[in-house]
């Protein structure tokens, strides 16, 4: 979950960002004491997501604002549908308007198309899971979008989990050295998960005791046969080349989890509007 402290530091971070020296068009064109009346609205199907980032923006500039919303986070929107009731200062209606929305929109989208890919799943046991392919400093509110659209997490950062590369296999001479490694130095709570692009590195990883072993840019055949190897000593991971189409077979093959930067990455913003009445 994301924390209050954490959203209103972000947003006041965004807001100074937008209106440094302040709202030149609204500044002179409102008065204080001016009401408005808006309406949140979506122009496209999709999943909603950011609700209390959205009530941030307005309560930071204004606590006169008020808020009525008719979906929370994880609902199935339809085009055309009322989100939100908005009233307050025309002043700082109009100031957090942009704001409020960036969030929402690309918070939305990334619901959305994470959702897509759980969808198409269908009723394989893999969950969807992101990347660390994140928009520097916005990553927690990536994750919590993910989250929103029936995904799951992969490590959050860099101290999370240690992972394996094949460049860190390289630098350390072989896979069973770098696990051995990290096994003598990392703390007993976290997993060891080891990136692997052939069956040989597979049956090595289970050699090693790696606790999480991806299938980087494997065949269909290839994730079977290693699934098969595995039989639940190590969660399986397949990661490389998915996409809506190819998913659901992967799924197929028996993994546990599809990581897919594209459900960030790739994530066009969600159609929302807000209009005045």
């Amino acid at each position: 979950m994301l924390t209050k402290f954490y959203i209103e530091a972000h947003v006041k971070n965004a807001l100074q960002e937008d209106m440094t020296f302040g709202d030149i068009t609204t500044d002179y064109l409102t008065n204080e004491d001016d009401v408005m009346h808006c309406e949140l609205n979506t122009r496209t199907d999709g999943i909603f997501c950011g609700r209390e980032v959205f009530e941030t923006v307005f309560k930071v500039l204004s606590d006169k604002i008020s808020i009525n919303f008719y979906v929370k986070d994880g609902d199935e929107i339809k085009k055309g549908q009322k989100l939100a009731d908005i009233k307050g200062p025309a002043k700082y209606i109009l100031t957090g308007e942009r704001t409020a929305l960036n969030y929402i929109q690309r918070m939305s989208g990334i619901a959305t198309e994470t959702n897509k890919y759980q969808t198409a799943i269908g009723n394989a046991k893999a969950k969807i899971a992101d990347t660390r392919k994140n928009t520097p400093g916005f990553r927690a509110f990536e994750k919590y979008s993910v989250k929103a659209g029936g995904g799951c997490l992969h490590r959050f950062n860099l101290s999370d989990c240690a992972m394996i590369k094949d460049n860190h296999i390289k630098y350390a001479g072989s896979l069973a050295n770098a696990v051995k490694k990290l096994k003598e130095n990392i703390s007993h709570a976290h997993k060891i998960e080891v990136e692997c692009d052939t069956l040989a590195q597979v049956k090595e990883c289970l050699n090693c005791g790696a606790d999480i072993i991806m299938l980087d840019n494997m065949t269909l055949d290839e994730m079977k046969e290693a699934v098969k190897l595995i039989d639940g000593k190590a969660i399986v991971e397949a990661s490389g080349n998915v996409n809506l189409s190819t998913v659901k077979d992967i799924a197929q093959t028996g993994v546990d989890i599809i990581s897919s930067s594209a459900i960030v990455a790739k994530a066009p913003t969600l159609d929302l509007g807000l209009d005045a009445l």
